[in-house]
């Protein structure tokens, strides 16, 4: 038996005896050294907080014993470090916060003592977008447009960070959240108070988890829950499984990060780790540079883990040094984490700790590929997908399909534009982006892409002037080594000038294509196609005009660009042929690892780092003028269509008020399988026959002045009306997509928000039918707000995305699940039935509740409050609540 918990303080060096850290002795117990290293962390949050009411001893003895209880659904708190938000998740936190003061206020409160008590970062990232392109000044023009759609929103930014202590807003035009938070905002060791403790992070943000690749364990949160961590209260988790990712070999000289991440997404969805974690060991660890680690955890959320760790080692070291660090502040952390047993030698196997469950990938098996064409996870080697697009092509309407008849496969659409003659048919690539922090924070493959792009050019190669080339790198650094490395001139003239410093195409902020491009794809019906280097792929999310959206590399993505089309075989094919008449193939033009590696190791440097983000809060000139009101309870405009006080807390009392059974409820929306955060609450532009559209033009907007729905989440009155409006929606009332669905008392077909308005006036409540992994994608918090607005009281579904899951109950809406062996098809259910779901006096977590339909059947579900917070969290109504009542009283 190892010894009781007794918490121990020691000085990290005797010549700083002030610098102290908490040690358990756990060198000693035998339980500590067989601990996956990311459940070290969380028993280093828990040392640390266990003078906290909120922490126990018990909390500290359950994650030693993980290997015991791992199974056993035991809870734990957790209280990260830190907190970062990105602004399409900020705003609506921001907003919340406001109104929150106010609800305290008239609690008779202190609204003060609603305010960020750790560290959070606001990074404003997902406001630009591509406007313009191809041409030299189009990064001051689309960030020009980004300041006037937005500058409402960014003066409230500017108040929230001079009303609110210890947050911070990085600007426009920086970069993009979670690249800036690995070279810049992650400390990995944090040094607070006189203690050092481990870094660690949760995000508004489901890309959250890029981080883990630096060894700091960080995850996406919903904004709800966000902002509870800000207000001082842990995340209620279950202890989670650890599935141990073993790699193994070294890769092909042709495999890049982006290659080994879609491999190991599509692997892991197949093994199932949604609500574990993923840690990563083994001898090809240290093969892989920091950024392609980052690279690897950036796609955490696509194959469903909770976080996807690299525990520190001698290279994470290194990066910060690379980065631009203090040294004195590097040694100090190589220190500390050797003094806990923290530091990694991933060749030694003798550290390697228990696991869950090991699963494994050899290196070099892996192949350059794509994924798509709808999802992350459908992964598609490169040598296959000419064949593997023209069988999609045909197939059943689905993820793998879209049904074109055979003698459509070859149609081709003549159109004009800029005065010269083209045309288009299936597969024709009309967006090719180099975007997201998922590749642009990765050196290699950056001028890998750069490398190639020089080659091309003097090739003699070029991409058609109609195809939407872009590059919107995550940080300036990466625009300084491509400009100082000589390779930014010939990306410029294959069409990939600098856009913008933001997520833009990734997001789906992929600005406009040229007109006759869309009327082609229009008149043709043509299955047009994006290539990007995101993380992302869901249908409708990249543009409408893209059916089929491919996730690549961003040297495959000017690969794609030049040949103009996916139906290409680039081993029998060329990519084009030059003025010389000579066949130019991508064998002939692809950058060896050797040359890449040459280029790197001379241009990105330390002093890079420091340059670009010592002047990161102050260089933008347009944010530096902005003027914001300095009163600490915000003043709301009734005029505003952006920031407007939402109504989540109007008639609160102290008093609590018992959950009552939801009966006679009509379902709103009957779903399959994979519907994600985009579906529930799209991003993107605002359709001009849509809801919002509508009101929009009533409060006397025009459409040029709509921006989009990620723009407008601080107004609840346009988010409410854009909850499930995204036009690929498939509802199974109705036999073709769209944001629509049946009104059942009067049997009209009506758009998903007017038939909830018209359920609501006649006082009928309303749940959602769904499939397997509901709620996947973006960390989006309005995919809750939404639903509860439009008076939505619980969701029925087989399974669900981790993120949504705990949004829905930081809203109150119940997530119901069916039982293993059972969903609607089983049941009989059609989703014309009313439902009477039977909330008990007396609730326990995941416990059964009975379901009564109107035809007299009864089934039972499993309520998915899976512990006693989030019991109590709903018995408040939701999160918010029971903090206002905390703060109040």
């Amino acid at each position: 038996m190892s010894n009781p918990f007794v918490r121990l303080v020691e000085p990290l060096d005797p010549k700083q005896p002030l610098k102290k850290f908490f040690n358990l002795r756990k060198l000693e117990d035998v339980r500590y050294v067989h601990l996956p290293f990311s459940i070290r962390v969380l028993l280093e949050a828990a040392i640390r907080n266990c003078d906290d009411f909120l922490v126990k001893k018990e909390d500290v003895e359950n994650i030693l014993n993980w290997k015991v209880v791992q199974h056993k659904n035991v809870e734990v708190p957790f209280k990260p470090a830190r907190v970062i938000l990105q602004d399409f998740t900020g705003v609506p936190a921001v907003v919340d916060f406001a109104a929150m003061r106010d609800a305290v206020k008239k609690l008779g409160g202190d609204p003060e003592k609603i305010n960020p008590i750790c560290p959070a970062d606001l990074v404003i990232d997902h406001s630009i977008q591509v406007d313009f392109n191809r041409r030299s000044d189009s990064l001051q023009k689309n960030q020009d447009l980004e300041f006037e759609r937005n500058k409402e929103r960014f003066e409230f930014l500017k108040w929230g960070s001079q009303a609110f202590k210890n947050m911070r807003i990085i600007p426009p035009g920086s970069g993009i959240i979670h690249q800036v938070n690995l070279e810049y905002l992650a400390r990995v060791v944090m040094d607070q108070d006189g203690y050092y403790y481990p870094d660690s992070v949760v995000g508004t943000d489901s890309h959250t988890t890029m981080i883990d690749g630096l060894g700091v364990l960080g995850w996406g949160v919903g904004g709800i829950e966000a902002e509870a961590v800000m207000l001082g209260q842990p995340i209620s988790m279950v202890l989670p499984e650890v599935v141990g990712y073993k790699l193994l070999g070294n890769t092909q000289p042709l495999v890049t990060s982006t290659d080994i991440v879609l491999t190991i997404t599509k692997h892991l969805r197949q093994v199932g780790v949604v609500g574990k974690f993923v840690e990563f060991f083994g001898p090809g660890v240290a093969q892989l540079s920091i950024a392609d680690r980052a690279t690897i955890a950036n796609m955490c959320p696509e194959y469903g883990a909770t976080a996807a760790y690299f525990p520190v080692d001698d290279i994470s070291i290194g990066y910060l040094i690379q980065t631009g660090r203090d040294k004195e502040k590097v040694m100090c952390t190589k220190k500390y984490l050797e003094a806990v047993g923290m530091l990694r030698d991933f060749k030694n196997s003798s550290q390697d700790p228990d696991f869950t469950q090991v699963v494994e990938l050899n290196l070099h098996t892996v192949v350059p590929c794509c994924s798509g064409p709808k999802r992350p996870q459908d992964k598609v080697a490169v040598s296959d997908m000419k064949n593997d697009f023209e069988t999609c092509l045909g197939a059943k309407q689905g993820f793998k399909g879209f049904q074109i008849a055979p003698d459509r496969h070859n149609s081709v659409v003549k159109f004009n534009f800029e005065g010269c003659d083209f045309e288009l048919g299936h597969g024709s690539v009309v967006i090719a982006a180099i975007t997201s922090c998922t590749n642009t924070s990765n050196p290699s493959v950056m001028l890998g892409a750069g490398l190639l792009a020089k080659k091309a050019v003097e090739a003699g190669l070029t991409v058609k002037p109609y195809i939407k080339t872009s590059l919107s790198p995550g940080s300036g650094v990466v625009t300084y080594y491509l400009r100082e490395s000589g390779v930014m001139s010939y990306l410029s003239q294959l069409g990939f000038d600098v856009v913008g410093y933001g997520c833009m195409t990734c997001i789906g902020n992929s600005g406009p294509l040229p007109e006759s491009v869309v009327e082609a794809i229009t008149q043709g019906d043509l299955v047009a196609v994006g290539v990007l280097s995101g993380n992302r792929n869901f249908e409708g999310r990249v543009h409408p005009n893209t059916r089929a959206n491919y996730l690549a590399s961003p040297p495959l993505v000017i690969a794609y660009a030049i040949a103009g089309t996916v139906r290409i075989d680039f081993e029998k094919e060329p990519l084009g042929i030059n003025a010389s008449g000579k066949k130019i193939f991508l064998k002939d033009i692809w950058p060896t690892r050797n040359e890449i590696q040459a280029v790197e190791s001379q241009f990105v440097i330390p002093g890079m780092f420091k340059e670009v983000y010592q002047k990161i809060e102050t260089v933008n000139k347009s944010w530096n003028a902005l003027n914001a009101p300095s009163d600490k309870l915000y003043t709301w405009n009734p005029k505003s269509t952006y920031i407007k006080s939402p109504p989540f807390f109007d008639g609160l009392t102290l008093a609590l008020q018992n959950p009552k059974t939801i009966e006679d409820a009509y379902v709103l929306l009957n779903f399959g399988d994979s519907v994600t955060t985009d579906h529930i609450s799209p991003a993107g532009n605002i359709a001009r026959n849509s809801p919002a559209a509508r009101y929009l033009t009533s409060r006397g907007l025009t459409p040029r002045e709509f921006n989009s729905y990620g723009s407008r989440r601080g107004n609840d009155a346009v988010m409410a009306r854009g909850t499930f409006a995204n036009i690929r929606l498939v509802n199974k009332f109705l036999d073709k997509q769209g944001p629509q669905t049946v009104h059942f008392p009067s049997g009209e077909t009506l758009d998903v928000f007017d038939a909830a308005e018209r359920y609501k006036q006649a006082g009928h409540p309303l749940i959602v039918l769904a499939g397997k992994e509901y709620g996947a994608g973006s960390s989006r918090d309005w995919a809750a707000k939404g639903p509860f607005l439009l008076g939505v009281k619980a969701v029925l579904a087989e399974s669900y995305e981790r993120i949504h899951r705990s949004n829905l109950v930081g809203m109150g809406v119940i997530p119901l699940q069916y039982p293993p062996g059972e969903d609607a098809q089983t049941l009989g259910l059609t989703g014309r039935e009313r439902y009477t779901i039977i909330i008990p006096e007396k609730m326990k977590p995941q416990m059964n509740v009975q379901i009564k339909l109107d035809n007299g059947k009864t089934f039972h579900a499993i309520m998915r409050l899976d512990t006693e917070v989030e019991l109590t969290y709903f018995c408040n109504g939701g999160i918010l609540n029971y903090m206002i009542r905390k703060m109040a009283s």
